[in-house]
């Protein structure tokens, strides 16, 4: 089994940007910011021994893998 990689905001940043998911600043800490329920758009979370927002590097290759076979799936015929 992989050990987890956790990366900040930034690196999640630079790792969709070389997917082809140009984000700025801006959107990628958009996505990491609670809504009114607590709840993100990606599951960042913070690191309790330096208090920063992080995310495991496979859960958002993950969720955007997911993303893509989803949107297959649901092509008109």
């Amino acid at each position: 089994m992989d050990m987890p990689k956790y990366i900040n905001l930034n690196q999640a940043r630079l790792l969709l940007d070389k997917m082809g998911v140009n984000l700025s600043d801006r959107q990628i800490k958009r996505a990491a910011e609670p809504d009114v329920h607590g709840r993100r758009k990606l599951p960042f979370f913070i690191d309790p021994s330096d208090g920063k927002l992080k995310i495991e590097r496979g859960s958002l290759v993950r969720i955007y893998n997911q993303l893509q076979v989803d949107a297959e799936k649901n092509l008109r015929e």
